[in-house]
This record gives C-alpha cells, structure tokens and sequence, in this order.
C-alpha cells in the first residue's frame, strides 16, 4: 500500500541515487563495491603521535611511564615463571589476602602456581566478595598507556570490574605503539570478523571525579591496578 509518506521516501531515494549516479550500469555498481572492500580490507592508517613510533624497547618504558601516571603500578618480571612469587609478593605488601580469582586463560593457568602454597586460586566468574583478580591483557598500547582486555570464558569481564585489586598480566612482545596498531593485533589473533563481544580498554584504576569535582577511586571499578609486564 503507497501513500504520500511512501512517495516522498521514494523521491528522497531517488535523489540519492541520481547523486550518487546510481543508475542501470552496473559496471559502475561493481567498481564501488571493488572500492570498499579494498578500502576495509586495507584500511589506510591515520596520523599517529611520534610517541608511538618509537623502537620497541622504548614504547614498553612508554607504556609503563604513562600507566604509572595513571596511578597504576607497575611492576617488570624477567620470566613467566617468576610471576605467582612477585603476585603473592605483592598481595603480601598490600595487606590483602593471598586469594586470586582468574579464568580460563591457558598462559595464566600454565604458571607454575604450585610454587606458591600460602595462594589459592579461584577460576570463573569474579564474585562480590573476592578481593584480587588476575587477567591477561592480549596486548597494551604505549601511545596512552592501555590495557586491551577481551570478553570470555579465558579472562572474564567481570574480574576487570568486581575486585578492589586487579592485577593484569601483558607479555612486553605484546605492546604495541599506537591504538591503531593494538587493533590491528586483536584482528590479527581473531579473524576477520571474529572479535570477542566485548573489549575493555583500561588505563589506571576506577576513579571519578563528577560529584564536587572531588576524586574518588573505585567508584565503578578496582581501586587499585597492578601492572605485571614480562618479558
């Protein structure tokens, strides 16, 4: 059924089209099509800070200068084995209990935990009541000081949000200069259109400061965010 709302869409499209000089020549259709997906398979790249070109060694001292001035800690590890000792270490130094939750991350799960037999470990979900948490952040972006943390059974959200404590884990191979870069990385690991449903970019700690212009932390998050670069 037509009626004046209907013929006015058509005009409106019809200019569209005529604007566009869309018409029966669908050679023309073709090549626009051609056109976008060359431009989304390969994405021209934007201006980027000089910040984030740097050599890798230097972008990693980047990152952790700007989590720092976040008021996150951060803490440099040589090996992965090293790191239950330094997490117990700092659970110990922060008065907090030696509880951890963490998921199903197979990089995580393959610490030699059993090494440190005053920490218990929970897995899944993170709960109210749980103090610390541990994810493994895929990759970090020096050019702000971010941690990129994906959804999922391996590393859940909620273990970013629940816990006063997050303490995060991102290998120093896994920085990358520019946010543009990070997410070139992410594409790379997943697919083309495979990304996780949810990806959380944190820098620093939970803090707001709407209400008096007055700074509280853990408004809507960790208090506190520990840092654990290795490598």
């Amino acid at each position: 059924m037509s009626g004046p709302s209907t013929i006015a869409r058509d005009r409106i499209l019809g200019k569209i089209r005529s604007g566009l000089a869309r018409g029966q020549d669908m050679s023309q259709d073709s090549a626009r099509r051609l056109t976008v997906q060359r431009r989304l398979g390969h994405p021209p790249r934007g201006i980027v800070p000089e910040r984030s070109l740097l050599p890798h060694v230097q972008l990693v001292e980047t990152f952790a200068e700007r989590m720092i001035a976040q008021r996150a800690t951060v803490e440099r590890v040589p090996a992965l084995e090293q790191v239950p000792a330094r997490i117990a270490e700092f659970l110990r130094g922060q008065n907090l209990p030696a509880l951890l939750r963490l998921g199903d991350d197979a990089l995580l799960n393959a610490l030699p935990w059993s090494s440190e037999s005053t920490l218990t470990l929970e897995h899944g979900r993170a709960q109210g009541l749980d103090t610390a948490g541990l994810s493994h952040a895929l990759v970090g972006a020096a050019e702000t000081g971010t941690l990129a943390l994906i959804s999922g059974r391996a590393n859940p959200t909620t273990i970013n949000f629940l816990p006063d404590t997050h303490i995060v884990l991102v290998e120093a191979k896994d920085i990358a200069g520019p946010f543009e870069e990070a997410w070139v990385r992410l594409r790379s690991q997943f697919g083309a259109r495979q990304m996780p449903r949810t990806v959380n970019w944190v820098s620093g700690p939970s803090r707001t400061a709407d209400i008096e212009q007055t700074m509280v932390q853990g408004a809507h998050g960790p208090r506190r965010l520990h840092v654990v670069i290795v490598g």
